[in-house]
């Protein structure tokens, strides 16, 4: 594994290149510096995220998802690495089921809105698609193990969820989609 960090402004960027977890050098506009990149963003949306007010049990499901991402990124990093384990995938398995259970089945599209930590969550849902999206785009022309991108596809599910969680949180609700069609759909129904 590369060296940790012992200063951050050593100017060997400059040329537009940076250096991988195994010292190989590559340039910053790589697809696998940009899926790096998106981790990173991802996860710091989540920090921003965790500044609101959560349920306990919301709040350190996040610190975790915060660590797993960081060895994600590492991962990343470090082409032929494993820092991701099978456990990560599972704890968020069982997250999403265990969120899932305590909310209403939903009957219409929801706006990312409502509480400013529900609208957070979904930010963060969206930045983990694009992230998602980077690591299918880097494992279309290197190697990638499938466990980066099961789990960004699986934590974004959760982020969504969580959204309706926190909405919920001192009484509120999803905001709903007013869709035209569906409500003139409605009407016609009616008669």
């Amino acid at each position: 594994m590369g060296q940790r960090l012992t200063q951050i402004a050593t100017r060997t960027g400059d040329d537009g290149s940076t250096g991988l977890g195994d010292n190989t050098r590559v340039g910053k506009d790589s697809l696998r510096i940009t899926a790096i990149g998106e981790v990173d963003e991802l996860n710091s949306h989540l920090g921003l995220l965790l500044c609101e007010p959560l349920p306990a049990a919301v709040r350190e499901l996040l610190v975790d998802v915060q660590h797993q991402l960081f060895n994600l990124g590492g991962e990343l990093s470090i082409p032929g690495f494993e820092l991701l384990k099978p456990e990560a995938l599972l704890q968020l398995d069982q997250a999403l089921a265990d969120h899932n259970a305590q909310l209403p089945r939903l009957a219409e599209f929801i706006l990312p809105a409502g509480t400013r930590a529900a609208s957070q969550a979904h930010v963060c849902r969206t930045v983990a698609r694009r992230a998602e999206r980077a690591v299918v785009a880097l494992g279309r022309v290197e190697a990638v193990r499938e466990a980066p991108r099961h789990y960004l596809n699986r934590l974004s599910d959760l982020l969504f969820v969580l959204a309706r969680v926190v909405n919920r949180m001192d009484g509120g609700d999803d905001v709903y989609w007013k869709s035209e069609r569906m409500a003139r759909d409605a009407g016609d129904n009616a008669d």
